[in-house]
């Protein structure tokens, strides 16, 4: 076989293995996939008075903030979502099973695959879950086209397989799960950060900066602007470009600490 037949091949095993490793063990996919939902539903039926009144200037009604915070939290789910995978390859690194691959044939790029891959499927599964809970509640987009749809659906594959290529490495950095679960918190925090809930230009002077230059606020923006028609700008070029950049840096990063002699 070749060396690409080979690549393909081990990789597609290891990706079996963390499916079925993700489908033994739901507990962590689950508490990651509930904190999006439940902030949804405590903010829309909670807040969701107060929170419409104040991004429209006394005039909204609780339908306009749903549209304006489902875009958010499906990104928000992304980062939840990851955080099981820095979980997933610290135990592999602590447990002793990469020590066991490393002494057989098989690719070593596939096992950071398999995390990649299996992670994104996940991320893609999640958005749907919260995406049909806001549908549920009264998240509507008739003026979407088929195109805005699809890509939308591939800047959220694009966004997932970014912040997966960054847990992976905040995984392979930690030295036990507790640690990965707290170096990956970030990938919650920061969408709390952004614009998910309240825009940008209503937040305090000095907090601005923090809230518009970071990866989660063009994403935002853009998946708003394909799914609501709302003002795109160069939100869009901004979101491709964090991804792109997160992307390669966690894949250097990964690889360059995965391929690194253990201690």
């Amino acid at each position: 076989m070749s060396s690409l037949s080979l690549a393909v091949r081990d990789s597609n095993t290891m990706l079996r293995r963390n499916l079925l490793h993700a489908r033994r063990y739901p507990s962590m996919t689950l508490n990651l996939l509930l904190t999006p939902i439940m902030m949804l539903l405590l903010f829309v039926y909670i807040f969701g008075d107060v929170m419409s009144a104040g991004i429209g200037g006394g005039g909204a009604d609780r339908a306009d903030y749903i549209a304006y915070i489902v875009p958010g939290l499906v990104l928000m789910t992304i980062g939840s979502t990851t955080i099981g995978t820095a979980v997933s390859v610290s135990n592999d690194m602590t447990e002793g099973i990469i020590a066991r691959f490393r002494t057989m044939a098989i690719h070593r790029g596939s096992v950071l695959v398999g995390h990649v891959v299996g992670s994104v499927l996940q991320c893609v599964i999640s958005v749907i879950l919260v995406g049909a809970v806001g549908v549920a509640i009264g998240f509507r987009s008739t003026d979407a086209t088929a195109l805005e749809w699809l890509a939308a659906f591939g800047l959220l594959v694009l966004f997932a397989t970014a912040l997966t290529w960054i847990a992976v490495g905040m995984g392979l950095i930690s030295p036990n799960a507790e640690a990965a679960s707290n170096n990956a918190l970030p990938l919650i925090l920061l969408p709390l950060l952004s614009s998910a809930f309240i825009p940008v230009d209503t937040m305090p002077g000095w907090f601005q900066p923090i809230a518009e230059y970071q990866p989660f606020t063009p994403a935002i923006e853009t998946l708003r602007g394909l799914l609501l028609g709302t003002e795109i700008g160069n939100s869009g070029w901004l979101a491709i470009a964090w991804c792109v950049g997160l992307t390669v840096l966690g894949y250097f990063w990964s690889t360059a600490k995965f391929n690194s002699d253990p201690k």
